[in-house]
C-alpha cells in the first residue's frame, strides 16, 4: 500500500427521526443563528420543513431561510446565499437537502468568513483558509458531501463547473435519515446510484496499484449500490435498503476508497462536469453516459483491473464484458448511455471537449483535446 494520511472529523447521526435532534445539537455547540439552505418545495412537502423549524424554535436557535437552491447549484444564486450570512451575521450554515444544497452551503461558509470573489476559490487562484461551521441533515443520498471536504458550483455566465476542497467545509454534524430518501424519484434514484459508483471506479481504474482490501472495499459499495438500487425501484419504502444505499453512497466519497491507491484522478467527473455545465443535466446522467466511453479508452492502459471489475461485480470474463454489462446496468435503471439520449447533439462535441479541457487544466489532468474527443465521441454509441 501507498503511504497515506486520512482525516474525516463529520459526526454522523443515522436513523429515524434523528432530523428531530438538529436544534440540540446546534445549541450544544454554541450556535445562536444559522442561514437555512434549501431547495425548493420538496422538504415542505414531506414535513421536513416544520420539523426543522420546530426542531430551531424549541432551542432558541436563530434562522434566515436561503431557499430555491438548484439541482446544479449556481455561482449567483450562491452569491446572495454569502451576502445574507455577512449581513445576518449568523455563524452556522445548516444545509437541508441533497449533495446541490450541502455544495452550495458549503461554499456560501467559505464565503461568509471571505473579502475575496468566491469563484477565484474554485479556479484555484487563491487558498481557502477559514469557513463558516456546516451542519446538514440529508434528503437525497448520492454524491457524498454529507461527510468530504468538497464542494461543486456552475459558474452559469462562464459555463464552467468546478470544485473546492478543504479541511474548512468539512461538516460538523450530518443527519442522515434513510426515511427522508423515500420520496425520492426512480430517475433520481438512478442518478444517485450512478453517482455513487463513479466515486468508487476513478481511483479503483485509474490507479497504478490498488491494494487487496481496497479492491474488496470497492467492490463491496459498488455490488451493496446496485442491489438496494434493484430494491429500492420495487420498492421505494424498503426502509432496510434506503439505509444501505445512503451509507454506502456516503462512504463511496468520505476519503476511504481512495487510501493506500498508487495515483489516481477523476477524469470521469471531469468530463461530466463540462456536460452538467454546457446543458444543465443530472450529474448522474452525465455520469453514466461517460463512464462506459471513457472505460472504453482506458481499459487496455489497466487491463488487469478491468479484467478483476468484469469478473467480481459481473460473473464475467472479459474488460469488454464488465463495461457492456455496467453500461446495460446504468440503462436498466433509467439512466441515458449516450448523448443522443440526452438530446447532445454530435456537432456539439468540440464545444463539450473546450470545456473539459479547461478543467482539466485547473486539475492538473493532463488530458489532450485528442484524448477527450476520442472519449466524448465514444458516448455517441
Amino acid at each position: 500500500m501507498e503511504n497515506f494520511e486520512f482525516f474525516n472529523p463529520t459526526r454522523i447521526v443515522f436513523g429515524r427521526g434523528t432530523e428531530n435532534k438538529i436544534g440540540e445539537i446546534l445549541k450544544k455547540d454554541g450556535v445562536k443563528k444559522v442561514l437555512f439552505v434549501y431547495g425548493k418545495e420538496s422538504i415542505k412537502k414531506i414535513g421536513l420543513y416544520e420539523r426543522v423549524l420546530k426542531a430551531l424554535k424549541d432551542n432558541d436557535i436563530e434562522f434566515i431561510e436561503h431557499s430555491g437552491v438548484k439541482p446544479n447549484p449556481v455561482l449567483s444564486h450562491t452569491k446572495q446565499g454569502i451576502e445574507k450570512a455577512k449581513a445576518e451575521k449568523v455563524n452556522a450554515i445548516l444545509a437541508v437537502g441533497g449533495g446541490s444544497v450541502i455544495d452550495e452551503g458549503k461554499t456560501i461558509a467559505v464565503g461568509a468568513k471571505s473579502e475575496k470573489d468566491v469563484w477565484r476559490f474554485f479556479k484555484r487562484q487563491d487558498e481557502i483558509k477559514s469557513a463558516l461551521p456546516v451542519y446538514t441533515i440529508l434528503t437525497l443520498a448520492a454524491t457524498g458531501s454529507e461527510m468530504n471536504e468538497n464542494a461543486v458550483i456552475t459558474n452559469e455566465e462562464t459555463q464552467e463547473k468546478l470544485s473546492i476542497s478543504s479541511k474548512y467545509i468539512f461538516p460538523k454534524v450530518s443527519i442522515l435519515n434513510p426515511e427522508l430518501t423515500f420520496s425520492v424519484s426512480a430517475q433520481y434514484q438512478a442518478y444517485a446510484a450512478v453517482d455513487a459508483i463513479a466515486h468508487t471506479v476513478e481511483y479503483y481504474f485509474s490507479g497504478s496499484y490498488c491494494p487487496m482490501i481496497q479492491n474488496r472495499f470497492i467492490e463491496g459499495l459498488i455490488k451493496t449500490v446496485m442491489d438496494t438500487t434493484e430494491s429500492i425501484l420495487k420498492e421505494p419504502d424498503n426502509y432496510n435498503a434506503r439505509a444501505e444505499f445512503m451509507w454506502a453512497a456516503t462512504l463511496a466519497l468520505n476519503g476511504l476508497a481512495k487510501l493506500g491507491i498508487r495515483g489516481g484522478s477523476f477524469p470521469n467527473h471531469m468530463i461530466a462536469h463540462a456536460l452538467g455545465a454546457l446543458y444543465d443535466l443530472p450529474h448522474g446522467a452525465c455520469l453514466s453516459i461517460i463512464i462506459p466511453a471513457w472505460m472504453k479508452w482506458y481499459k487496455d492502459k489497466n487491463p488487469a483491473q478491468f479484467k478483476r471489475f468484469a469478473k467480481e461485480i459481473f460473473n464475467k470474463e472479459t474488460a469488454d464484458d464488465g463495461i457492456s454489462e455496467l453500461k446495460a446496468w446504468f440503462k436498466k435503471i433509467g439512466a441515458p448511455v449516450s448523448l443522443k439520449a440526452a438530446g447532445v447533439k454530435d456537432f456539439e462535441i468540440s464545444k463539450i471537449v473546450d470545456n473539459a479541457y479547461n478543467i482539466a487544466h485547473v486539475w492538473q489532468i493532463g488530458y489532450t483535446k485528442e484524448t477527450l474527443t476520442e472519449i466524448i465521441k465514444n458516448a455517441n454509441d
